[in-house]
């Protein structure tokens, strides 16, 4: 029986003996056959984190929306540039990133099984999770305020879904998503200030009607 996600990260960050860097081509090496699922949560957690994350929601954007449009070209297993699987991060940061993010994987695996299990694998799912995770991809690379964590959530909630094939919770993510593209959208259209303002109010509104 395949280990959990958070028990191979565990294992690997944290109990076994690690260089000063670590590239993306090492940490992939964890995926075994998840592939397209793996990739899409590993780079989508620094950005959906509410930690800081600089440099690396551009990077990790074009990386995401390469994958997602081979998904929805139907290749079954992913394909990077050597370059890009060649590029590292300080071991504490992964280690940081990691530490982060093991309680939110470990929420979610506990109630992920196989279930709707045509939308992560038929051709027709797989092709709208391409697009719903290429389109909050392009969001992550805006350097913008807010445009990042949302669609980052969504592509991080989509993945761990077609990883653990479970269908309703890629269902959660592709909604996920549409709120992370609408948010994008309305900070676009009407500015940052204005959509800040809106989610301020909204914020007092519910804490006073739940107070």
């Amino acid at each position: 029986m395949a280990k959990k996600l958070s028990q191979e990260l565990e294992r690997y960050f944290f109990q076994e003996e690690r260089q000063t860097y670590v590239k993306l081509g090492d940490i992939f090496s964890l995926a075994g056959e998840r592939l397209f699922g793996f990739l899409f949560v590993i780079l989508a957690l620094p950005s959906a984190l509410p930690i800081p994350a600089p440099g690396y929601s551009i990077p990790f954007g074009i990386l995401i929306f390469l994958l997602a449009i081979q998904l929805v070209a139907g290749r079954q297993r992913p394909w990077l540039p050597t370059k890009m699987m060649n590029r590292s991060m300080t071991i504490s940061q992964a280690q940081g990133f990691v530490k982060a993010g093991i309680p939110w994987l470990k929420r979610i695996e506990a109630i992920a099984r196989p279930r709707m299990s045509y939308l992560c694998a038929s051709f027709p799912g797989r092709v709208i999770i391409g697009i719903a995770i290429a389109l909050m991809s392009i969001s992550m690379m805006i350097p913008i305020p807010l445009t990042n964590t949302l669609p980052a959530i969504g592509i991080f909630v989509t993945g761990f879904g077609l990883l653990e094939d479970d269908g309703a919770i890629s269902l959660g993510g592709l909604i996920v998503c549409l709120l992370g593209g609408i948010l994008t959208c309305l900070i676009l259209i009407l500015g940052l200030e204005v959509v800040e303002a809106f989610l301020d109010f909204l914020k007092n509104w519910l804490g006073s009607i739940i107070s």
